[in-house]
């Protein structure tokens, strides 16, 4: 079967809210989903806060992943920040995973992006295995942080203490 990639649109809303639930699934992380179709409606096809590439099988989607542009000051680039990549799991091996990369990397080619980035739970050994079969490195020395919820809006507020000197 040939895998088929394309750009999402706002009809396929509810096949990108299932990759979503899967994906949560597969992280063990179903507690943190709180997305809604309004909330995709407006930050990926409205505001454009994000893009999403669609795999589809014989016509189905079976795949997606959401990536925005960032920057890098060090190289002075623009690059793609790969948020989330999903294929069902009925599907995994058919090259779809492959294809939705391939495209990713050719669209930052195209853009003229020096980079496509994201990062990967310690755990998920078959995607650490895929992502360097497609020649990706890992990140040495390297720790992802996230700032969300009521220690974003502390943060943001000014009502949080001083952090101690390190």
């Amino acid at each position: 079967m040939a895998v088929n990639i394309r750009f999402a649109r706002a009809r396929d809303i509810p096949h990108l809210l299932r990759f979503i639930d899967g994906l949560a699934q597969y992280q063990h992380m179903e507690d943190e989903v709180t997305v809604t179709p309004e909330l995709l409606e407006k930050w990926v096809f409205t505001e454009k806060m994000a893009e999403v590439l669609l795999a589809e099988l014989e016509g189905e989607p079976v795949g997606f992943a959401l990536f925005f542009p960032i920057f890098s000051a060090f190289p002075g680039l623009p690059g793609l920040y790969l948020q989330d990549l999903f294929v069902d799991p009925a599907c995994r091996g058919a090259g779809c995973g492959k294809a939705l990369m391939e495209a990713l990397a050719r669209t930052a080619c195209e853009r003229g992006y020096g980079s496509v980035e994201w990062a990967c739970l310690d755990w998920n050994q078959p995607s650490i295995d895929f992502y360097c079969a497609l020649g990706a490195k890992p990140m040495q020395d390297w720790t992802n942080y996230n700032l969300s919820g009521d220690a974003l809006h502390a943060l943001a507020s000014g009502a949080l203490h001083p952090a101690p000197a390190q």
